[in-house]
């Protein structure tokens, strides 16, 4: 049998074998397959290489295995490899949890729980554990709001925990920690307390930490500049623009970059509104920020420094539709599926509205807090919460449906891919999809 890691020596044997060319097609299949290790993927924008996944099934079709959940989540699985990671509310409301699960059997291999007993307000429809894991291979980080950030190791053996402090607003948490350059990234907030940290990855101590700054700049409506009604839920995004290493992040009313050395502000715009949900989005050289409620977006050249709302704004649009979800980029258009259940495409140089198209599906909730995922072979797959997932093409040319699918539970978490297979988590179970 064929592996990754064939010797030299072994290809040539294989090649005097005349079994190469099986070797090769395996090869190239193994070669298409990624990890999923953060939430939103292998980059952070919801983009995954691998191509020719699942486009049909059902509660009885083309499903690998189901796993019962003990408590509803809004955390997508994180994969890596055999293992899959997923923080998950115990029934104990004193408990969060993070499940190590066998990717091929579902079977959980080890779970781990953290004791919290004090506040940690949410809403109804945002549990706790909604942060999403992060894993670099070595080991898996996982964020509980005001029970601190914890790693441990892929047998469970608790590394390091620190406590930030707590984490106090009235829709809870939902940003998810990153990792990249041995440094752990989280966008600590929203509430009072709301600050941008960089850890050690092996340690957990702390290299810097940004207090968020609130810059109103009287463009959103009064109640909206209330505590309550003001918040980032937003995943940072790093990425090499303009030459240097940018971490991104939508924060109320701007979006900003920072060095993630050393938490320098590098520049920012205004342009967002005073709730972000959502991630931002990079093309080219240009960043994407969409607002939430009543929300915004805007589109910022990264070659500035400072303040650049007057010379890198490139388009605005002053009100758009609830987003809750983060779209992705495929050439050069954006492609979104936001809360009422609308899907829509922008050209990302403009802005320009290319089209949008109702997604209606068997179930009676039609709205939507899934991010898209867009594959290989340029599908895109959103999942709505009555747990229709929706597959369709990323062209700018009109609306494409290739097929509908539903599970018939909930949802408010979005789809991961890996070696070939689907993981969607609903508020009963986590189903995996595919051969």
């Amino acid at each position: 049998m064929c592996s990754s890691d064939l010797t030299t020596d072994g290809l040539c044997g294989l090649v005097r074998s005349g079994v190469w060319w099986m070797c090769f097609c395996l090869l190239a299949v193994v070669g298409r397959a990624e990890n999923w290790p953060q939430w939103r993927g292998p980059r952070g924008d919801g983009v995954s290489v691998e191509r020719g996944l699942p486009h049909a099934w059902s509660r009885e079709q083309n499903v690998r295995w189901r796993v019962e959940l003990p408590a509803a989540g809004n955390s997508t699985p994180v994969i890596w490899q055999n293992r899959i990671f997923l923080t998950q509310p115990p029934t104990d409301a004193k408990q969060r949890g993070l499940w190590c699960l066998d990717a091929e059997t579902g079977a959980t291999l080890w779970s781990r729980t953290v004791e919290w007993s004090g506040p940690d307000p949410t809403h109804s429809t945002n549990p706790v554990c909604s942060s999403s894991a992060v894993t670099d291979g070595e080991r898996v980080i996982a964020w509980f709001g005001s029970a601190g950030i914890h790693c441990w190791d892929f047998d469970g053996r608790l590394l390091w925990s620190r406590e930030t402090g707590i984490q106090k607003h009235i829709w809870g948490y939902g940003a998810s920690p990153v990792i990249a350059e041995g440094r752990v990234y989280l966008n600590f907030g929203p509430g009072e307390n709301a600050a941008l940290y960089a850890l050690d990855v092996k340690t957990g101590e702390v290299l810097w930490q940004r207090a968020e700054e609130l810059d109103r700049d009287g463009t959103s409506e009064a109640k909206f500049q209330s505590a309550d009604y003001t918040g980032s839920w937003s995943t940072p995004v790093i990425r090499e623009l303009a030459g240097k290493t940018q971490l991104l992040l939508s924060v109320p009313f701007r979006v900003r970059s920072f060095d993630p050395v050393d938490g320098r502000e590098l520049w920012s715009a205004e342009g967002t509104n005073a709730l972000c949900y959502t991630s931002p989005l990079v093309h080219g050289n240009t960043v994407i920020a969409m607002g939430g409620y009543n929300g915004m977006a805007v589109a910022v050249r990264a070659d500035g420094s400072g303040d650049v709302t007057g010379s890198h704004r490139v388009w605005r649009h002053a009100k758009t539709k609830q987003r809750i979800g983060s779209g992705v980029v495929h050439e050069g258009h954006i492609y979104i599926h936001n809360d009422p259940g609308i899907a829509e495409c922008f050209d990302a140089v403009t802005g320009e509205l290319k089209w949008e198209q109702r997604l209606d599906g068997p179930g009676g909730k039609g709205t939507n807090w899934s991010s898209v995922t867009l594959t290989g072979d340029g599908l895109c797959y959103s999942l709505n919460q009555s747990g229709d997932c929706f597959v369709w093409r990323a062209t700018a040319e009109g609306f494409q449906q290739v097929a509908v699918n539903s599970l018939g539970e909930s949802s408010n978490s979005s789809v991961a891919v890996s070696n070939g297979r689907l993981y969607l988590r609903t508020h009963k179970a986590l189903w995996c999809v595919g051969q």
